[in-house]
């Protein structure tokens, strides 16, 4: 399989392009001019490396990135430093959403092809009516308020759920939502929800960055996976 990956020197992008490596697929990776893949990944054969910051790239330019490709995926978000939450862009996630899925519906595939959003446990399904208590949704108004990255997640999941839709001919798509995410040396027993089954806020769980490229990269390569999570935001657990 041909796949697409853009956040893919972030710290769980790197470990799903290495997931992905590990499984004989071949991998395409945008990343900014400054930036450098890890050394065990960027001698790959099967690795393709497009040197360009994602929103730079015109729409035709990504028409040509994407046409072949038989998933497309977003690890991007914004750097934990005062210029990553509130500087430019502010829309990173959900750009980059809108100008690959565009660059999907204008290409000229012949079957749909899998867009896989990294979005976070913090950002609920609307499509389910997802509760929060009162006091869940006065904290998640303060940081989206706060903290423009909350807001760009939950518009980039939106973006699927409205705009492209379950029954788009040419996308078929998943929003992960890991909750707090932790560094691990091995993927370990990890379970999957169709919503969150704990707070966010008040009771998170931990998700480890292997664990979520495991399942990103069981989405993309086992069809029985794919056919269970398509057109939902599983969110994902460590056991």
């Amino acid at each position: 399989m041909k796949i697409l990956v853009v956040g893919a020197t972030g710290a769980t992008g790197q470990l799903l392009v290495k997931q992905l490596l590990g499984r004989k697929n071949e991998v395409v990776v945008i990343v900014r001019p400054q930036s450098k893949l890890p050394q065990f990944d960027n001698k790959s054969d099967n690795l393709s490396v497009v040197s360009a910051s994602v929103l730079d790239i015109s729409s035709a330019e990504m028409i040509e990135h994407v046409n072949g490709c038989d998933a497309v995926v977003s690890c991007l978000g914004h750097n934990l430093s005062l210029k990553g939450v509130y500087g430019r862009p502010c829309r990173l996630v959900t750009d980059a959403t809108r100008l690959l899925c565009s660059a999907i519906e204008a290409g000229k595939s012949k079957k749909p092809t899998k867009f896989i959003l990294m979005n976070t446990a913090g950002n609920s399904n609307r499509d389910l009516n997802e509760s929060l208590s009162f006091s869940e949704k006065c904290v998640l108004g303060l940081i989206r308020f706060l903290l423009p990255p909350q807001a760009d997640n939950e518009k980039a999941a939106d973006y699927l759920l409205t705009s492209i839709g379950k029954n788009n001919k040419m996308i078929e798509w998943a929003a992960v939502r890991p909750d707090t995410l932790v560094d691990e040396v091995s993927v370990t027993d990890y379970e999957v929800y169709q919503s969150p089954i704990r707070s966010a806020i008040f009771n998170p769980g931990r998700t480890s960055r292997i664990n979520v490229g495991h399942f990103i990269a069981d989405l993309i390569t086992d069809d029985n996976k794919w056919k269970k999570w398509k057109g939902q935001m599983p969110v994902i657990y460590g056991r």
